[in-house]
């Protein structure tokens, strides 16, 4: 499903003007990115959580120059489903 096909199904059900259903979405993408950069938490209770994870530092080859390189810390942006949706997904 795209953010477009979200967009209408959201107009569609609720009766709100798509361009309001596109910038509530567009915030809040923007609000959730905008926490992860801060390295805060965003939990949604029933839906998940996301998350900032931190990768620990790793030795990895460079096959075609046949040298080892180290890759360093670094965070990930990651999305944790609560256990309610994980039963509706099964």
């Amino acid at each position: 499903m795209t953010k477009a096909e979200i967009v209408n199904e959201i107009s569609k059900t609720t009766g709100i003007e798509k361009a309001a259903v596109l910038e509530t979405i567009e915030k809040f993408m923007e609000t959730v990115k905008d926490s992860l950069a801060h390295g805060e938490n965003v939990y949604l209770r029933g839906f998940g959580s996301f998350i900032v994870k931190t990768r620990s530092e790793k030795t990895a080859r460079n096959i075609s120059k046949n040298t080892t390189i180290i890759i360093p810390e670094h965070k990930i942006p990651a999305f944790k489903p609560s256990k309610v949706f994980m039963q509706e997904v099964k």
